[in-house]
């Protein structure tokens, strides 16, 4: 009688324990990053993914990626390759053709995406310039205020690029 009550009491003990850790681990598990989250795209980086697709729905506060991202998108060698452009660079400017001030330059990693989550102003119109890795340059010949750079460029067309 003994035994049998000093195995359902260890059962007992180690089904809560077992219990508590489950809920514990899920919660940190699940835990989003949000906005807080420094995530900014370096040359030869290779931990991006899902080129061509809308950066902006899942790093967006509440969403699934890690950190808020002000601008992001994806690079390809011409307009009509799928073929992605890495390890270059992308400015902004306040003025066409690479005129004006430049307000901020964000790095293509090694997969052909850019992305950042610091401040970037975009209450006023930019002027993107894409600058390849070769030296190669590509002018977007009218300004945005959008830093979601993949909702309008993407896999499906119009893409951004640069030979």
């Amino acid at each position: 009688m003994l035994t049998k009550y000093y195995f359902m009491k260890k059962t007992i003990y180690f089904g809560f324990f077992a219990c508590l850790a489950w809920i514990v681990s899920t919660q940190y598990a699940c835990k989003k990053e949000g906005c807080g989250t420094t995530n900014t795209s370096y040359n030869n980086q290779s931990n991006s993914h899902n080129m061509g697709q809308n950066c902006m729905n899942c790093h967006n506060d509440g969403g699934s990626g890690k950190g808020c991202f002000t601008l992001a998108g994806t690079v390809y060698s011409s307009n009509s390759s799928n073929t992605t452009k890495p390890n270059g660079t992308i400015k902004l400017y306040t003025g066409p053709n690479a005129s004006g001030t430049l307000k901020a330059t964000i790095q293509i990693d090694a997969k052909g995406n850019f992305h950042t989550t610091d401040a970037i102003d975009l209450s006023s119109d930019v002027y993107p310039v894409v600058y390849g890795s070769s030296g190669n340059v590509q002018y977007m010949p009218s300004s945005t205020k959008n830093g979601a750079c993949n909702s309008c460029h993407g896999s499906n067309g119009n893409k951004i690029w640069v030979n």
